[in-house]
């Protein structure tokens, strides 16, 4: 399971003196693109194929207060994957210095064609780079329903 170590700093806590939410989603966030750059998706190769990461949501589950002074540890799995790549969704478990698991998130997104500004296919080689991460038990093929599942859509004012 690919994991990364985090220093919970002074910039990370809230005014309950526990972990901050935007801790979580920085956390998670450095955690898939420490994953992505050691596997292909550094900045060159995006630049590349022209191409980027867009978040469509991250569903937060909190179970236990997490505070300062002992490293936690994120984690990062493949639940479900496009046949072509377009779209991914992937768990992140959060674990404290003792292994105990004390949130976890699931989110989901797509690859972006960053000049047309259209969602896009992976590369083959990054699709294969990206398929190499370790799935979830419950890893699926991903569809654009599965991007829709929730029925949200954009409410505007007037």
């Amino acid at each position: 399971m690919y994991t990364k170590e985090f220093e919970i700093r002074w910039s990370d806590i809230d005014a309950n003196r526990h972990l901050a939410n935007s801790a979580y989603i920085n956390f998670m966030s450095h955690t898939r693109m420490a994953f992505l750059m050691e596997n292909g998706f550094g900045q060159e190769e995006m630049a590349k194929h022209n191409i980027g990461p867009v978040v469509f949501y991250e569903h937060m589950y909190y179970f236990k207060e997490v505070f300062a002074g002992k490293p936690v540890k994120v984690s990062l799995q493949l639940k479900g994957l496009a046949e072509d790549g377009m779209y991914f969704e992937f768990v992140h478990n959060f674990y404290d210095q003792k292994g105990r698991n004390f949130a976890s998130c699931e989110m989901m997104g797509a690859w972006i064609d960053l000049k047309e500004r259209k969602l896009t296919a992976l590369p083959e080689e990054l699709f294969k780079n990206l398929s190499s991460l370790e799935h979830t038990e419950d890893f699926r093929i991903l569809t654009k329903e599965d991007t829709r599942k929730y029925g949200k859509k954009p409410q505007d004012l007037s």
